[in-house]
């Protein structure tokens, strides 16, 4: 069996508000409360756990998407006005990227978090 990243902890101001801008921007699937946490499902093998905070610091989180998904997502940050940018240090010049062949485009979300769309790897594949 393949290691799998099963959940990380995403420290927020507000787990509730956090997991449902998640959810309608990516299309996440809200689970809902575990313990303290606000769940919500990416996909099969990795679940998002959101933990309300008074501080914390900002991380980033990358998610690779299809070409598709990144329209469908593109046009919601479109839509919700969000800044977005085509480098983690441009998170906000209104450009995408397209590095290696694809598209990237970086974010925040209300916390802090620098968000990142990416269609393809940057990593060479092992094989």
């Amino acid at each position: 069996m393949a290691i799998t990243l099963n959940h990380t902890i995403v420290p927020c101001f507000n787990n509730v508000e956090s997991a449902e801008f998640y959810c309608k921007l990516f299309g996440f699937e809200y689970v809902g409360e575990f313990s303290r946490f606000i769940v919500v499902r990416v996909n099969d093998t990795l679940c998002l756990d959101f933990d309300s905070r008074d501080q914390f610091e900002s991380n980033h989180y990358a998610f690779k998407v299809s070409e598709q998904e990144f329209d469908e997502i593109f046009e919601r940050l479109k839509s919700e006005d969000i800044k977005y940018g085509s480098g983690p240090s441009e998170a906000d010049n209104m450009s995408i990227n397209h590095n290696y062949g694809g598209r990237g485009v970086y974010f925040r979300d209300s916390n802090g978090h620098l968000l990142e769309l990416l269609t393809v790897d940057y990593v060479i594949p092992i094989h």
